[in-house]
């Protein structure tokens, strides 16, 4: 039943199965070499697309309360932040820096706007400062006022009740109206720092809950007398100048005139986003650089170069 081969034919066979096996043999290898040398890109490429899955969109809710003098920089600063992050929203609300610090310590807003530091009972609860801005406040008068200058001292005088006439301090024979802020705002503590000298506001007078009332109860109010931050002046009050001085840049920072205040933005321990890339863009370069200014602000470096 078989058949047998030749000695010719069999080593002819054998000769062409080594052939093959040679060739099969170096395809093996080609491959193997191209495989190796693929690796790097292809690596690369994986290592890539982790890196990409990883890079997330900021989002979540902010909630920012307290200084009325620090909301107009406060507000645009959200309204172009949640343009550029679409995914987070910032609720930015006023009520006074007082309200601002307890409530950041309180936990119940994620940052508190402030004029000024804490109160003594606040330096125990893990607060953290973030300097925004520099504010520069002006007392202002209703417009019939005859008046544009007066010392500190006269300031000082008007407020405490010590003065009650315009004719008192070179104006028009008329009763000064007082127009106050309450005892948690940031401003009225300001002005009791640097121009009462830390006595005591006369209970004479009205109260305004914030900056933007204070004004508008400026504006209707014949023969009144208020405070507020720069961003609120318009022309329809008059600012004075204090000891013969103007708010100004160049006058803060030659120390000439004295009505300033720091902004503050406090959270309860160090921020964590998106809080922390709020506070991080109006911080910015940026930031500091036009828009501060442009809300009648100061960048908050000013007076460390």
């Amino acid at each position: 039943m078989f058949k047998f081969m030749s000695k010719k034919g069999i080593t002819f066979t054998l000769s062409a199965v080594l052939m093959m096996g040679s060739l099969v043999g170096c395809g093996a290898k080609t491959d193997t070499k191209n495989a190796a040398s693929a690796t790097p890109a292809a690596s690369a490429a994986a290592s890539a697309k982790p890196a990409d899955a990883t890079k997330t969109e900021l989002s979540g809710t902010v909630t920012a309360s307290g200084s009325s003098a620090l909301l107009p920089l406060v507000k645009q600063a959200a309204t172009e932040f949640m343009e550029k992050n679409p995914k987070v929203t910032i609720n930015v609300t006023a009520g006074g820096s007082g309200t601002g610090i307890k409530n950041v310590a309180d936990g119940t807003s994620d940052i508190g706007n402030s004029d000024v530091e804490p109160a003594a009972e606040y330096k125990d609860k893990g607060l953290v400062d973030h300097q925004v801005a520099i504010a520069p406040f002006a007392l202002i008068v209703n417009k019939d006022v005859k008046v544009d200058n007066v010392t500190k001292q006269q300031a000082a005088d008007i407020y405490m009740g010590k003065i009650t006439n315009w004719k008192e301090v070179g104006g028009n024979d008329a009763k000064i109206v007082l127009v106050h802020r309450p005892d948690s705002s940031g401003s009225r503590t300001l002005v009791k720092q640097i121009i009462l000298d830390g006595k005591e506001f006369t209970k004479d007078g009205i109260t305004q809950e914030n900056s933007g009332a204070m004004k508008t109860a400026v504006v209707g109010q014949s023969s009144s007398i208020g405070y507020v931050d720069t961003p609120y002046i318009d022309d329809t009050v008059k600012a004075l100048k204090l000891d013969g001085v103007a708010y100004s840049e160049e006058n803060i920072k030659n120390g000439t005139y004295k009505l300033f205040g720091v902004e503050h933005m406090y959270t309860k321990g160090e921020a964590k986003d998106p809080a922390k890339a709020f506070i991080a863009y109006i911080s910015s370069k940026e930031f500091q650089g036009k828009q501060v200014r442009d809300l009648k602000f100061l960048p908050a470096d000013l007076l460390k170069k």
